[in-house]
């Protein structure tokens, strides 16, 4: 599976911007799929997952409320809709996919990885 992020920019505070990550491949719909993020000098965090149904999502505690994960297999593409941005939310984007029915909050779980896109938030 490939993969290409993109959809980032820049927002002030308060703002939304949706992301979108297009997968390459017959194989996506056995995929689960993540979106991680990393600031400047931080190590890369989770910050949602979708599993292969759709069904079942995780959402890191600082996004919880704020940011939705969603897929839409036909189109071989998984969404990350942020609302009410932040200037902590500042950081490249990237998505991922695993191949396993779950998603995962762990990095090393995900073996695919796209490019990543830059998200900046002004306050």
């Amino acid at each position: 599976v490939q993969l290409q992020a993109y959809g980032g920019g820049l927002v002030q505070a308060g703002g939304y911007l949706s992301l979108s990550c297009a997968a390459s491949g017959r194989t996506f719909g056995i995929h689960s799929l993540g979106w991680f993020r990393q600031a400047p000098g931080k190590e890369r965090e989770f910050v949602a997952a979708i599993n292969r149904g759709g069904d079942s999502i995780l959402t890191a505690d600082s996004v919880k409320g704020r940011f939705t994960i969603s897929r839409d297999n036909a189109k071989n593409t998984v969404y990350l809709q942020m609302n009410s941005l932040k200037p902590e939310d500042s950081a490249v984007y990237y998505c991922a996919a695993r191949q396993s029915a779950w998603g995962s909050r762990i990095i090393r779980d995900y073996r695919y990885w796209g490019q990543g896109t830059l998200v900046t938030v002004s306050s």
